[in-house]
């Protein structure tokens, strides 16, 4: 791995923002260490464990999540990442099968990692619940491991809207990610003054979608000058002046039992959050280029950026297997936010650590998957699968694989879905973007 590693970094072409894949990194490593450091679990008096949320327990740490609730950023990245490929392919495929060419491309790296880690907690769970094992952590771990994926559903649904948006953003600049940020106003002005139901379940695009926006603003070079200090201060005031005057909560991620979450649907709050975040790592671009021209650092970035997703997607594993093996050892587990599990809490962590690289070392190869050169397919029915998988990788991030054989069921988009059904949305998505590029080059 280390001479691959080499190789990749000397030949990095001299025009590659290498910024862009630091971010990448530093937005799914925060990710796993905030979700590691929230997780506060206790035993019931019956020896029971549960997971619960460490903001919960001290509130005012939950100010911390303006820093910790980095995925704004990695939908900035995304979106600069996406133009740049949509429009490297548009240049050498043609239109027909310009979409399906895109889909696949952007799939392959995230759904054939996803479809591993889904196939091999789904057989676990199955097994365990056929065989009585579906109590304690365990099953807490059947609803707690899927949760992540909502990130990967709602990054689909930005593939899937990328040319459309590419194209308005092409034509009207800034004025297109300006009607994106009223249109989310709009939203929570309906929901909350007026109380139009469902109404709010439209930021899950708007929000996402006008941060992804950014980022073709910054393919263009459109974020440069004052334009990042003007995000990061009107951001951070309008995230502020909305928790402090309206019905916004203070955390920028969900918490157990409260009524209006700026994650669930996304809120004004949490677009405003979004701003500032990506003008301040904006405003950290030159230094940080400086830091990347360096081979180590550069080629540490590489290295990372190859088991990012695969680390990302085995986290919770990794957290609740070193909690499984303190309660199998006996280890006394303090109570959440006290002086004994705070000094805990680096042994904790470094154990996650540790269990995190055989899980990586495991399954990082389906990561890598082999470049594809069969030609695009139906640009439809492209459509329908990435807009299958997403619904499909949505709805097993609601309703995990607790209690399969019971036939649990999550509500989405007022459905309700079982884990199986989600997984075969998931499957049959992935299988209508691969056939039509065989269909296509049968044809040919």
């Amino acid at each position: 791995m280390g001479s691959s590693v080499r190789e990749l970094a000397e030949a990095t072409p001299v025009t590659r923002d290498r910024y862009v894949d630091l971010l990448r990194v530093v937005s799914l490593g925060t990710v796993v260490l905030g979700h590691w450091l929230m997780a506060a679990v206790t035993v019931r008096p019956d020896g029971g464990a549960e997971v619960g949320n460490l903001l919960a327990v001290v509130p005012e740490l939950q100010l911390l999540t303006w820093l910790l609730q980095i995925m704004p950023v990695f939908f900035f990245v995304g979106g600069f990442s996406h133009a740049l490929s949509y429009r490297s392919l548009s240049r050498r495929t043609r239109s027909e099968a310009l979409y399906s060419a895109f889909v696949r491309a952007r799939l392959r790296r995230l759904l054939r990692p996803t479809a591993v880690f889904v196939a091999v907690w789904g057989v676990a769970a199955l097994l365990l619940q056929l065989a009585g094992t579906n109590g304690g952590l365990m099953n807490v771990a059947f609803r707690l491991v899927t949760q992540p994926l909502w990130f990967i559903g709602i990054y689909l649904a930005m593939v899937a809207f990328t040319p459309l948006m590419l194209r308005l953003h092409e034509r009207y600049g800034w004025g297109a990610f300006g009607a994106l940020v009223a249109a989310a106003a709009a939203v929570d002005v309906l929901r909350f003054a007026l109380g139009v139901p469902f109404v709010q379940f439209l930021n899950f695009a708007f929000v996402w979608l006008a941060v992804h926006q950014l980022g073709f603003l910054r393919a263009d070079g459109r974020l440069r000058l004052r334009a990042p200090a003007v995000l990061a201060v009107a951001g951070l005031a309008g995230a502020a002046a909305l928790v402090a005057l309206g019905p916004y909560p203070l955390s920028m991620v969900g918490m157990p039992g409260e009524k209006v979450s700026n994650m669930a649907p996304p809120t004004l709050a949490l677009l405003c959050h979004g701003l500032w975040l990506v003008g301040a790592v904006e405003l950290l671009r030159t230094p940080a280029a400086r830091l990347l021209e360096r081979p180590k650092a550069w080629r540490a970035v590489i290295t990372a950026n190859g088991i990012a997703m695969t680390a990302f997607l085995w986290h919770l594993t990794a957290m609740l297997g070193v909690y499984a093996a303190m309660l199998a050892l006996g280890v006394r587990m303090p109570e959440p936010a006290s002086a004994a599990w705070w000094l805990q809490t680096p042994l904790r962590l470094a154990a996650a650590v540790a269990l995190t690289v055989p899980l990586v070392a495991a399954f990082r190869t389906f990561e890598r998957p082999a470049p594809s050169d069969r030609p695009g397919g139906s640009g439809p029915m492209a459509a329908l699968g990435i807009t299958l998988c997403l619904l499909g990788v949505l709805g097993l991030s609601m309703t995990g694989f607790a209690d399969l054989l019971e036939g649990h069921t999550a509500t989405l988009i007022a459905v309700d879905i079982t884990a199986p059904a989600a997984v075969a949305m998931a499957l049959g998505g992935g299988v209508l973007v691969e056939g039509g590029a065989r269909t296509v080059r049968v044809e040919a």
